[in-house]
């Protein structure tokens, strides 16, 4: 991480005290993190320029290279900081000696529980994909979704092999139908509304465990 030097000149000091005013660098750098992500997540990162980073944050644009070398730099730390939180969640929801229905509700949590704090790194994720993975610096990113997948698949198959869950769906086939509802939640859900990122959680362990169906069935008359 870049450090300021305590001299009493810059190359550009009253653009880049608009960036961080009287913070450190490391909080002008974080400031410039967020800024661009949402940038990325509203215009996407390919048609996102480096000048709109640095206009966006009132500077110019040689001034943000004294942080990041590169536009992939930016984008790198924004979805790295996310899947390192995201699985470091996981890991710790495993830890525990619970069984796999608790485990698979405390994950379902920690999904949900993202939509705000990494909601720009998610549609970065969802948007900018395909393009991104295809750079070697970005490999992480199909290690980091192998074991996410690893992570549910292993507790599903867990939760089978107890009783707790139908042996007749197929593990993988439903992570992928909980990961795509989780994930997709943040293109419509708004902070402030009816319900919160909690609620929206619990409400769909309730559907996911309980179903729709009241367990009462009906005939229909032909």
């Amino acid at each position: 991480m870049t450090t300021r030097k305590n001299s009493g000149t810059t190359t550009t000091p009253g653009k880049r005290q608009r960036a961080g005013s009287s913070g450190s660098a490391s909080e002008r750098r974080d400031h410039l993190v967020k800024l661009a992500a949402e940038l990325f997540a509203r215009k996407g990162f390919q048609a996102t320029t480096v000048r709109e980073i640095a206009d966006e944050a009132g500077i110019l644009s040689g001034s943000l290279y004294h942080h990041f070398d590169s536009k992939e730099t930016i984008v790198d730390e924004v979805l790295s900081t996310f899947l390192d939180d995201l699985i470091a969640r996981y890991r710790a929801a495993l830890d525990t000696t619970a069984d796999a229905r608790t485990v698979l509700s405390e994950m379902v949590r920690i999904g949900f529980g993202t939509l705000e704090p990494h909601r720009a790194a998610i549609t970065v994720m969802q948007n900018d994909w395909n393009y991104l993975r295809q750079f070697e610096r970005f490999n992480y990113l199909v290690k980091a979704e192998d074991e996410v997948e690893q992570i549910w698949v292993s507790q599903i198959k867990a939760g089978q092999a107890a009783g707790l869950f139908r042996s007749d769906v197929d593990p993988k086939l439903t992570y992928r139908m909980i990961r795509d509802t989780i994930w997709v939640a943040v293109r419509w859900f708004r902070p402030g509304g009816r319900l919160n990122t909690a609620g929206l959680a619990e409400h769909y362990i309730t559907v996911l465990f309980d179903g729709l169906a009241t367990g009462e069935r009906t005939t229909q008359k032909g």
